[in-house]
């Protein structure tokens, strides 16, 4: 019988498929690739509405993913890093010139 559990408790199980992933994309050039981030792209991009899944689905959803789905989870990342540090950046620069 095939258990459907939430796609972070299977996160252990499929450690070593998230490596070979990783280790996919630094072949293909992408220097900065990491397990951790593979994971949370899956997340915010692939299991976004359907979050319980089976073992080999999920094992299934990390072997396809595409560099290209990567790469916009990716840029869509740095954009909103970028904004958050100009929003700290902005907070900073007004309290240095009320002193």
């Amino acid at each position: 019988m095939e258990v459907s559990k939430h796609v972070k408790d299977w996160k252990q199980d499929v450690k070593p498929v998230l490596k070979s992933k990783e280790e996919e994309f630094l072949l293909m050039g992408y220097s900065r690739a990491t397990d951790e981030d593979i994971w949370n792209c899956l997340e915010q991009s692939v299991w976004k509405d359907n979050p319980s899944k089976r073992l080999y689905q999920v094992v299934q959803d990390i072997l396809h993913l595409r560099a290209s789905v990567y790469m916009n989870y990716l840029t869509i990342k740095a954009y909103q890093d970028d904004n958050l540090m100009a929003s700290i950046e902005a907070v900073m620069n007004g309290d240095k010139s009320k002193e």
